[in-house]
């Protein structure tokens, strides 16, 4: 039993010191440094150099369920708005007992540093066959998720005038998949906490939250019951915090917050917690502004990023019905655009999106309408046709 936890374990991304900040370019816009001018902060900033006239090259996992349309339309977007990005299809077969597609996937995002992701089914009863989804964050070293959850005013929700900001550790946790059967009938499965990636996402929060213009961080934990995982994380994010006296910090137990979320969201600001807490506040505070069609995610590491719908749903009960809601999957798309540097065709995309959801209400059926997949995406491709007219064109 030892000898395969140290091989899980020696499997976990690597704790040597790496430089912390947002990868996103937007924040790279929002800094303001004396003497050092935006463009050489891009350029000491791990993103993707261009090639072949400025385009793009980017890794495309489809994944299962409503993945493999949804990634039709954004082509189709792209095609038609003239977006200098080109993909790499990988398609990861969620039946297999082989990991040859993941490592195929993982050396194509290396490669290109940048992927679009759906969510990817582990169909696979093998224990010996990893996770598809928690395997790419790890070996990519994926240690922050962020996912930005802002209301949109044409939709009928829950809540109104949301806008909170999720800072998930991504790589540790109930989520390191380090389980063994000690006696017949007893499961144990091992939480990971450690000091060096708590510090490392407690202090991207912090950093997003400043750069940003946000007020309050709050620290989601059960340390009242895993003194030592949770109570770890705890310490850590609260000594990160004293760094930023600007900015208030508070905590809160996981279940208590669950609640607060559900009957007064406006509380919160930025909201830092472990992986597995991460999978229920997101899920929680998307149910709040809609569902799942709506928020994007976005994992970064110091080399890669990884694009996705926010809530990692893999919709296969409604995949080939055209009623999926491809709204979050573009969301993905604009970040990835953000983060490529390619401004202009961001706001482009984003602005048809709001236009659609907001002015002309196209709604699917999980938001209270009545159109397709198809009709969604085709009235964003004729607010982008008639933009693209008389947008005069400029560089970022």
């Amino acid at each position: 039993m030892a000898s395969r936890i140290y091989s899980r374990l020696s499997s976990l991304p690597s704790l040597s010191n790496k430089k912390i900040f947002d990868t996103s370019i937007q924040s790279v816009r929002n800094l303001s440094i004396p003497g050092v001018t935006k463009e050489k902060l891009r350029s000491e900033i791990a993103i993707p150099k261009a090639q072949y006239g400025g385009r793009h090259t980017v890794t495309m996992l489809p994944g299962g369920g409503i993945g493999p349309e949804l990634m039709n339309y954004v082509k189709e977007i792209f095609r038609v708005g003239g977006v200098p990005v080109d993909f790499e299809l990988v398609q990861i077969d969620p039946k297999s007992d082989s990991n040859e597609d993941l490592e195929y996937a993982i050396t194509s995002i290396r490669r290109n540093g940048v992927a679009l992701k759906g969510n990817i089914e582990t169909g696979s009863l093998d224990t010996t066959v990893i996770s598809r989804n928690v395997a790419l964050r790890n070996e990519l070293d994926l240690y922050v998720n962020v996912l930005t959850c802002k209301s949109y005013p044409g939709i009928v929700a829950r809540q109104k005038d949301i806008n909170i900001c999720i800072v998930r550790q991504n790589t540790e946790g109930e989520y390191a998949m380090l389980e063994h059967e000690s006696v017949h009938g007893v499961v144990e499965s091992m939480k990971i906490v450690t000091q060096e990636n708590s510090e490392r996402v407690a202090r991207f929060a912090f950093e997003y939250a400043r750069r940003n213009g946000r007020r309050k961080v709050t620290i989601v934990h059960k340390a009242n019951i895993m003194k030592l995982s949770d109570g770890l994380f705890l310490e850590i994010a609260r000594n990160v915090g004293k760094e930023y006296p600007d900015i208030q910090t508070n905590d809160m137990i996981i279940d208590n917050c669950c609640m607060q979320l559900v009957s007064n969201p406006h509380q919160f600001d930025v909201m830092i917690m472990t992986n597995l807490y991460g999978t229920i506040v997101s899920n929680v505070i998307c149910g709040l502004v809609g569902g799942a069609g709506l928020l994007s995610g976005r994992n970064y590491g110091d080399h890669y990023a990884i694009f996705e719908p926010g809530t990692r749903n893999t919709g296969t009960a409604i995949a080939g019905k055209n009623i999926a809601n491809p709204i979050a999957m573009l969301n993905a798309a604009v970040d990835m655009l953000e983060h490529l540097g390619h401004q202009t065709h961001a706001d482009l995309l984003s602005g048809a999106i709001n236009q659609t959801v907001n002015v002309d209400k196209i709604h699917t059926p999980d938001l209270g309408g009545s159109a397709s997949s198809t009709d969604v995406v085709q009235n964003i491709i004729k607010i982008i046709l008639e933009s693209t007219k008389t947008m005069k064109w400029t560089r970022h």
